[in-house]
């Protein structure tokens, strides 16, 4: 029987390249993604190479965080992996969409508003407990799976416009820390991976990302920015059994860019 990694986030950033590195260590994929006419051909393109590593392989263009969505996206995994005795054995939750607004607005008018803020909350950082409560309770997690969630350096840095992002993140890495305290007697470890600067689509989004592109560039020790394929080769290593008492943290993988900041 193999083991199954299930990317919230697949098509692309992050969660592309660990459903790459998790393919090629043998693991087959679920992977949720949320694309549009103009990006599916890149996802087509991430599924046959995916496929072409000999796994099973199976995508869901879904909105990862919709309660109805996901409903649907683990009862089939729970049909699939029910007659098998297969199981989920890595989760990572790499959603990046959110607002990016500042709080306070020209003149002091529009803002981030209530409706905005909530939905960044809830995608970016509750999205993951509802995510392992639903594969917990249907048994497809098992002691030895790992789950994993992206943060970033905006759970301790204010940036223009990422005030929505950084409160999320900073809930993410709370909630991390609190499945991992009420997951260790299942023997699942819950991990936060903060990447260092990383040029992805997600970021690119963020105003003044050249800068912060150029700046990382500049401060990291290796006079480069992490690539996604760092954080996912990272992420395969920490899947390993042997990394059982790795729990509750927020794990840098960033080339010491953080400490050389």
């Amino acid at each position: 029987m193999a083991d199954w990694a299930l990317i919230l986030g697949s098509s692309s950033g992050f969660g592309e390249a660990a459903a790459r590195a998790f393919a090629t260590a043998g693991y087959n994929i679920f992977g949720v993604h949320l694309d549009r006419k103009s990006t599916l051909p890149h996802v087509e393109e991430v599924l046959a190479d995916l496929q072409a590593t000999g796994r099973d392989v199976e995508f869901f263009n879904v909105n990862a965080a919709q309660p109805a969505k996901r409903d649907d996206v683990v009862e089939h995994i729970n049909q699939r992996l029910d007659s098998s005795g297969e199981k989920v054995r890595v989760l990572l939750h790499s959603l990046a969409f959110g607002t990016l607004k500042p709080f306070i607005g020209p003149n002091g008018k529009g803002g981030l508003s209530q409706k905005e803020l909530e939905m960044t909350l809830d995608v970016m950082a509750n999205s993951l407990l509802y995510w392992v409560q639903a594969l917990v309770d249907r048994g497809l997690m098992v002691e030895g799976a790992r789950v994993f969630s992206m943060t970033s350096t905006g759970d301790t840095h204010a940036w223009h416009s990422y005030g929505a992002v950084s409160a999320a993140k900073a809930a993410l890495e709370a909630h991390t820390r609190q499945l991992a305290l009420e997951l260790a007697p299942t023997g699942i470890t819950v991990n936060s991976i903060r990447a260092g600067v990383t040029d992805t689509p997600a970021l690119r989004k963020i105003p003044g990302s050249d800068e912060m592109v150029a700046a990382a560039a500049e401060r990291n020790p290796h006079k480069r920015l992490t690539t996604p394929e760092d954080v996912a080769q990272a992420l395969v290593a920490l899947a390993q059994p042997e990394t059982y008492w790795i729990t509750g943290n927020v794990i840098g993988v960033d080339g010491g860019e953080e400490i050389a900041g």
